[in-house]
């Protein structure tokens, strides 16, 4: 809880007026409170990312392929008091499947239409998953600008550069120094010793924010902007928002990079087309697309989930704007062969108001990634968070009664005011493995907490259960 009073406390005096952070659900607490009834209800405000742990090998509890598929009776009764509690509010919706068979062993109100929250990160996970692929890389070049002074530093979708050398993890693979040693050997060759450094990210169209997000929740820090182009240190967090423009913050640092590199660098960064079929001066590549993921999911950052988006927009050649790339991801979706139904998202992160997803969606989604014939979509289920070890679950399943799950239950969370949402996989007592989703969007007042306790203890009641 320490970390979490630090985040509340760096909110209050960052954002004066904001009143309580916790009394808005920005962070959680005990001082949670819902708004008026007879008061318009605020925009919806996302729970803070926890910074991902790494999971001990093994992690995982086994599987057996002689393991009994649990019966619907007995896994309706194990969850029915659960899903009954008074902290879920009136409108809970849960789905609970056999990943080998898709057998559905409970369905609560699954096609009543849902908040989904962060959840919604799984349509997008699956969507670029089946599009762009999960071992593709983007690209960061240099080009040859109009002049022969000129150089332009184009944007590929990695809003994880290194400022500096490449690392190994996932955030700074790509290193900006990397890319002006390549681009400073070129310039000696050709007789070039001073440029000057234009950038483009038209790769991305649109606001660099979805419309319908709420701007204290990206002057905040809950959210960052989004562009073609970006620096791994220029990521939002709570309470230290990124830049107004990540892609020329960006553009200035590798003209930095370029200085570091021997290159003389004459006046500031400007954005501009980049001039077709122009010579490439130098490449650096972002760790695969589903390693990205992987921290959109664990971190429940939005900004990369709304990079994610647009890539499967401009992969389905629709426009790469934060509005089409949430109709993209319904597309591909469908095509998975999963029926959307009543689904309708505003953005690809689950930020914003509006965005409806029945629970059977997400169940019948999850079964899909676990089969044998989808193994593109299986960075979706590494990539979730693991109960009590990594990402936004790395602080959960810490009680009496949800202890025992740890390490088993994998999952993605979703948490705005009046909603607590948890969809995700696990092993049961018998090694089979399950899907679970539980979509509450109507937590009541002070519930936060409660509700989350009581979504852990489903994921436990699931991993503890032969349920026969």
């Amino acid at each position: 809880m320490g970390a979490r009073a630090v985040t509340v406390g760096v909110l209050l005096v960052a954002v004066v007026g904001y009143g309580v952070a916790d009394s808005l659900d920005v962070a959680p607490g005990v001082l949670t409170v819902a708004p008026v009834p007879t008061r318009p209800t605020p925009s919806p405000r996302p729970t803070p990312s926890e910074p991902a742990h790494l999971a001990p090998a093994g992690v995982l509890g086994e599987l057996s392929d002689q393991a009994q598929a649990p019966t619907p009776a007995a896994v309706r009764a194990a969850l029915a008091p659960l899903l009954a509690a008074p902290t879920l509010g009136p409108r809970v919706s849960a789905y609970a499947a056999d990943a080998r068979s898709g057998e559905v062993l409970a369905a609560v109100a699954a096609e009543r239409p849902m908040v989904p929250a962060s959840v919604t990160k799984l349509l997008t996970a699956a969507a670029v998953l089946s599009t762009v692929g999960g071992r593709t890389r983007l690209p960061t070049r240099v080009v040859q600008g109009s002049a022969p002074d000129e150089v332009v530093l184009v944007g590929g979708g990695d809003m994880l550069l290194s400022p500096g050398a490449a690392g190994r993890d996932v955030a700074g693979r790509a290193g900006l120094d990397d890319l002006a040693t390549q681009v400073a050997a070129r310039l000696r060759d050709e007789g070039q010793p001073e440029v000057v450094v234009r950038f483009d990210d038209a790769l991305f169209a649109g606001p660099s924010v979805a419309p319908s997000w709420a701007a204290a929740d990206v002057s905040i820090g809950y959210a960052g902007r989004v562009a073609s182009l970006g620096l791994a240190t220029d990521r939002a967090r709570p309470g230290h928002p990124s830049s107004t423009d990540p892609a020329r913050t960006a553009a200035v640092a590798f003209a930095a990079a370029l200085r570091r590199a021997g290159v003389g660098v004459s006046g500031t960064p400007a954005r501009v087309v980049a001039p077709d079929q122009a010579p490439v001066l130098g490449q650096v590549e972002s760790a695969p697309v589903g390693e990205v993921l992987g921290v959109a999911l664990r971190e429940s950052d939005n900004a990369l989930a709304e990079v994610m988006g647009r890539l499967v927009a401009g992969s389905l050649s629709r426009p790469t704007t934060a509005t089409d790339a949430a109709l993209a991801v319904l597309d591909a979706v469908q095509q998975l062969g999963v029926d959307v139904g009543s689904t309708t998202i505003r953005d690809t992160s689950g930020l914003s108001p509006g965005s409806v997803v029945p629970a059977r969606v997400l169940g019948e989604l999850l079964v899909l990634a676990t089969s044998p014939d989808q193994p593109r979509l299986r960075p979706m289920l590494e990539g979730l968070p693991v109960a009590a070890f990594t990402g936004t679950l790395a602080d959960r399943f810490d009680t009496a009664r949800t202890r025992p799950a740890a390490g088993v239950v994998r999952a993605k969370t979703g948490t705005l005011t009046g909603v607590s949402a948890v969809a995700g996989t696990t092993v049961d007592a018998d090694g089979r493995l399950l899907v679970f989703v539980v979509m509450a969007d109507r937590v009541p007042t002070a519930g936060t907490l409660a509700a989350r306790e009581v979504l852990d203890r489903v994921g436990a009641r699931l991993a503890g259960c032969g349920c026969r």
